[in-house]
């Protein structure tokens, strides 16, 4: 753990790591809590109890996972708002909302009607929400994406098309550039080894320093 300037740097602040399916979010996530004192929140996947329905029938239970999602982020959101220390998040509620339920409606496998309810559950969450002080998005090809999922393993993953993939990454892209709540970081992470060579290693903590 690095301490020192890093630490009165980082003291207090609230960090978002936004990013496709494989893009390298917890992998960031675990390097920053690992060098130096920051609390992670994490993305809820293994607790949702309606993740493996969705990704067999996503209309079925399209709107049942996000609107569970939406709210453990909205608790999450409670719980990291009263910490004192630097906090890190893995997966915004925002993405949930303009990239995931967001896709599920264009798709038709959320009801107009559903969509309607979630987004005003949404909207009020927004509303009531600490913004991050530094939303760092990491930016990720289809082949390196594809990559990263085949290498953990996760059965539910490795099923999805790439066409699906493809199409959140479009959606992430118009996204980034309307997003206007807190200052964004945007960082390439095709290359697989940018958390453990030095020379990238250096290169993520310089500009998370210039932004913070």
């Amino acid at each position: 753990m690095v301490l020192g300037p890093w630490s009165l740097l980082m003291a207090g602040r609230y960090i978002a790591v936004a990013g496709n399916i494989g893009a390298g979010k917890s992998s960031l996530v675990q390097f920053l809590c690992k060098h130096f004192k920051i609390k992670p929140f994490l993305e809820p996947n293994d607790t949702n109890p309606y993740l493996a329905d969705f990704y067999k029938d996503m209309k079925a239970f399209g709107f049942h996972s996000q609107m569970y999602f939406l709210s453990q982020k909205f608790k999450m959101h409670r719980q990291l708002a009263d910490c004192k220390e630097a906090v890190i998040q893995d997966r915004t509620v925002f993405e949930d909302a303009e990239i995931f339920a967001a896709n599920l409606y264009r798709q038709g496998n959320i009801s107009a009607r559903d969509y309607g309810v979630y987004r005003d559950f949404y909207k009020s969450i927004v509303a009531s929400v600490r913004p991050p002080d530094l939303l760092i998005y990491l930016k990720c090809s289809l082949p390196a994406m594809k990559q990263r999922i085949a290498k953990r393993g996760r059965g539910m993953e490795k099923a999805l098309p790439d066409a699906y993939l493809t199409k959140l990454n479009k959606m992430y892209s118009q996204w980034i550039r309307r997003y206007n709540l807190s200052p964004v970081m945007v960082y390439p992470t095709d290359k697989l080894d940018y958390l453990t060579d030095f020379i990238y290693k250096q290169d993520l903590l310089d500009k998370i320093g210039k932004y913070l």
